[in-house]
């Protein structure tokens, strides 16, 4: 699973962005434990066609690395809470947005809105 996000990544970069939305839906389609998911949900993500459906996958993959709950998945957290508030943010929701770049600020991460 996580060979496979790294060569979605890799194809993210070199612009070949349908090689890396499928690599990814690959890695999530494989994942064996709460951990795999998180990884991979946060990965899939970035390739959805709606805000609605990017927040869905940016919500499991939250969900699961509360259920992992270890060392693990502790330096994720502030990515994974700033998608969430670009997802609320993409959707209208300014509150919840701002909760959410609020817990990520918390953990080191600034958000910084597209300039």
């Amino acid at each position: 699973m996580i060979r496979l996000c790294a060569e979605g990544t890799r194809a993210e970069f070199e612009g070949r962005k349908e090689d890396a939305r499928e690599l990814y839906r690959q890695a999530w389609a494989i994942c064996k434990d709460d951990y795999d998911a998180c990884v991979a949900a946060h990965y899939v993500a970035r390739f959805q066609d709606t805000p609605e459906e990017a927040m869905s996958w940016n919500r499991e993959a939250l969900v699961r690395a509360r259920r992992v709950d270890d060392e693990r998945v502790r330096s994720f957290y502030p990515s994974l809470y700033v998608n969430l508030g670009r997802s609320h943010e993409l959707l209208g929701n300014r509150e919840e947005a701002e909760h959410f770049y609020r817990l990520a600020a918390e953990l080191g991460l600034e958000h910084r809105p597209d300039v």
